[in-house]
């Protein structure tokens, strides 16, 4: 569709900004030999393998005519970029917080701490939520809720099954004061959800 060849550029080097930095992480932020506990349960590899899928998904429905919004395509698809450029900011400032304890596979580190500053004052997982902003802007430059729908729900389910994985480490690890925190924070939305 012609949104596409209007903001597709945009899109795609956001796009591949974001690829590149994931996996870079994937590969340099691997836990060491020295975790604690690693308690993965192949979240990571349930991310990679769904990753895939909904990026060709999305972009194949994307371009179709299936799905396509003609009212405002232009500004959604303006509004799709920009959620892209703030999820990774988000992202990237959530890791950035969590410093050193932050892998790419869910383990607890040796003198491991409960990170509660920046944007996990008010949510527990904010670089996930910032992940999701990224898929969900990438399936709206398509100006397209066919291609946002394939971006964004099946990663939701994917993302939601890690925090669980993630919640039940920490808990373990940390104990009534991550049970504290959970009861004051929420997990992707300050204040909902």
């Amino acid at each position: 569709m012609t949104v596409w060849t209007n903001f597709g550029t945009g899109a795609f080097v956001v796009a591949m900004v974001w690829l590149a930095s994931e996996v870079i992480l994937g590969l340099l932020a691997r836990s060491k030999g020295g975790a604690v506990k690693k308690a993965d349960k192949y979240s990571m590899g349930l991310i990679w393998l769904t990753i895939g899928p909904c990026i060709f998904a999305g972009k194949a429905l994307g371009t179709g005519r299936a799905g396509f919004i003609a009212t405002g395509s232009l500004a959604i698809s303006f509004a799709g970029l920009v959620l892209m450029i703030v999820g990774q900011g988000i992202r990237w400032t959530a890791i950035a917080a969590l410093g050193r304890f932050f892998t790419a596979d869910v383990s607890i580190q040796k003198s491991h701490v409960l990170v509660e500053k920046g944007l996990y004052k008010f949510i527990r997982h904010p670089s996930y939520t910032g992940s999701l902003l990224t898929f969900l802007g990438f399936g709206l430059t398509f100006s397209n809720w066919l291609s946002a729908l394939v971006l964004f729900v099946p990663m939701t389910a994917v993302f939601l099954y890690r925090i669980h994985v993630e919640e039940q480490a920490l808990a373990e690890f940390f104990g009534d004061a991550y049970l504290q925190y959970r009861q004051r924070t929420k997990r992707l939305l300050p204040g909902v959800y």
